[in-house]
This record gives C-alpha cells, sequence and structure tokens, in this order.
C-alpha cells in the first residue's frame, strides 16, 4: 500500500553532477540547508556569500555587480543600531566597523565573479515574491535590517516582474558563462508572517515566473512541491511549523541527487560520509591497539580520497 502520492522526477541526462563540478548556490535559507550538504560532502561549491537571499531582485542585484565587476563604496552602507550595514546583504555581513564591511563585501562580490565565470551548475532558490522598496529612493532590498517599517514600502512582484528579473540574472550569468546549467527552485519554508493566503499567492507568482524561462540549459527542481504534496505532514516540519526539519532536508536532498548526481559521484559520496563519520568516532580508550589501527585506516582513506580529488579536505 503507498501512503505517499509521489512526483515523478527524470534523471537529468544533460551535466550531471560530480566532483570535477563547480556549484554556486544562491537564495533562500533553503539554499543553505542544500548547500550544507554539499559542502558536508567537499563538493567544489560557494554558498551565499551576501547571505541569504529570499527573492529575485535581490538575486539579480548582486550577480549584476559581481559579474560587472562593481565596487561598493561609502554611499552604499549606512550605520544603525551601532553597526553598519548594506541593503544588498544579509545582516550577518554587517559590522561595527565601516571598512571591515566594505571590505568583506568586494571580496564577496570578486568571489562570486571568479566562481560565476567557472560554474558547471548555479543553483538558485526563490523564498518570496514579496519585497520591501525604500521609500525615499524606491530601491528594492534584500534586507530590512530591522529598520523601522515606516521607511518601506511592501510589495508582491508580478509574474512578469519576476519573470523580467529571472531573465536578467540569467543573461547576466550567460554573458560570462555560456555553459553553466542554472537550476531554479522555489523554498519550501512558508512565509506565513506575509499571511497564509499572501504566502501561497507569492509562491505561485514564483512557480509561474519560473515556468517560463525553462528551456535545455535552464532547469526547474520541485523542492516546493515535494514538501507540500509527498510529506505533506507536520511531523517533517520543525517546531515552528513553517520551516522543514532536518528528516525532510535529507528527503528533498536525495531526491535531488537522484535527479542530478552521477554513479560515480555517488559512489564518492559514500566514501566522503564514511570518512566524516570516522572523524566524530569517540573511542572508549584511545591509547588501544585497535584504536590506532582505526585511526591508520581512516588517514589511508583520506589520502586515497584526496589523491583522486585534490580539492577534498577534511
Amino acid at each position: 500500500m503507498e501512503f505517499q502520492t509521489k512526483i515523478k522526477l527524470k534523471l537529468q541526462g544533460h551535466n550531471q553532477i560530480d566532483y570535477d563540478s563547480k556549484l554556486v548556490l544562491l537564495g533562500s535559507c533553503f539554499a543553505e540547508n542544500i548547500g550544507s550538504k554539499f559542502k558536508y560532502y567537499k563538493f567544489q561549491s560557494l554558498l551565499n556569500p551576501f547571505g541569504v537571499l529570499f527573492h529575485t531582485k535581490a538575486i539579480e542585484t548582486v550577480l549584476k555587480k559581481a559579474i560587472n565587476k562593481e565596487q561598493y563604496t561609502d554611499s552604499d552602507v549606512f550605520f544603525y543600531n551601532e553597526q553598519w550595514h548594506c541593503f544588498d546583504a544579509h545582516s550577518r555581513l554587517s559590522n561595527t566597523s565601516r571598512a571591515q564591511l566594505l571590505l568583506n563585501l568586494n571580496t564577496n562580490l570578486e568571489l562570486i565573479s571568479k566562481q560565476i565565470n567557472n560554474a558547471t551548475h548555479i543553483v538558485i532558490t526563490l523564498g518570496t515574491a514579496w519585497v520591501y522598496n525604500v521609500i525615499s529612493t524606491n530601491s528594492t532590498v534584500a534586507n530590512c535590517h530591522k529598520l523601522p517599517q515606516n521607511e518601506f514600502n511592501k510589495v508582491l512582484l508580478s509574474i512578469e516582474e519576476i519573470k523580467q528579473s529571472l531573465q536578467s540574472i540569467i543573461n547576466n550569468i550567460k554573458s560570462v558563462n555560456s555553459k553553466a546549467s542554472i537550476v531554479f527552485t522555489v523554498s519550501p519554508v512558508r512565509h506565513l508572517k506575509d499571511g497564509f493566503i499572501e504566502n501561497t499567492l507569492s509562491k505561485a507568482h514564483l512557480i509561474s515566473a519560473i515556468h517560463q524561462v525553462l528551456n535545455e540549459e535552464i532547469f526547474y527542481f520541485p523542492s516546493f512541491e515535494i514538501m507540500i504534496d509527498e510529506l505533506r505532514d507536520y511531523r517533517f516540519y520543525k517546531s515552528d511549523m513553517l520551516h522543514p526539519n532536518n528528516t525532510a532536508i535529507i528527503y528533498i536532498w536525495e531526491k535531488f541527487i537522484t535527479v542530478w548526481m552521477t554513479s560515480e559521484a555517488n559512489n564518492t559520496m559514500k566514501e566522503v560520509e564514511n570518512i566524516q563519520m570516522g572523524m566524530l568516532h569517540k573511542p572508549f580508550n584511545s591509547q588501544s591497539t585497535a584504536h590506532q589501527k582505526f585511526l591508520d585506516n581512516l588517514e589511508r582513506s583520506k589520502l586515497k580520497l584526496q589523491n583522486k580529488h585534490q580539492h577534498i579536505s577534511f
């Protein structure tokens, strides 16, 4: 008896991910969940250098600046609540030093630019179609940094506006890297602070817009649909009932693997996991002969893997 209605996923036949692949992951906090898996399994990946970016406009701004090799200057940052902030970046980049914030912003722009140029895969996860515009400048921000709400207008991007933003993202990437596969996905995290109906409308706008830009090099992975349909139970959510829990994240990650990973990459992932688990092992007697033999075998496993894939380090 089946207790789920499962989404049919087709194995990706072109440009699958292996350990020679170079990945960039940008977007909402769900991008961080999946990105952390790539890091754990020692893929060559870059994850959200500007922190969590929830909507297309924020991602478009950062990518455009990085690809055009622009620089942040004093006029792009502001001081509030004893820290310097930038409207284009998440608050985790905020700093008590203006100079340090600017250095971090520009260093990360350069990092994105370099990785985009060499990337084989760019995974972009969109969280919401709701954006905040600064009233005084009518500019869209990535993060409000807890400034008073009366300084912003909250706006729902139309399907056409999202489509245009996505097309700009694609065009900018393709201008420097025509061979990269771009994978869009919609975060299953529910933004209920916007309201139940408003959240549904937001996700619908994102999904509709994404499907208007797909082609043989632009792909969609149904993270949102897997969570909403296959995992339609609150036991797959964290205690806030909004974010997928670890079980759900692993489930969706495994679905992603079945579509995008080569069989050889799958085998290497198993080797990496065995080493990762071995490094966490806590012996009863660290001086025992058995444990020393275990450590020797672990080191040999590391060296064997590192000789095959030079970028891997533990």
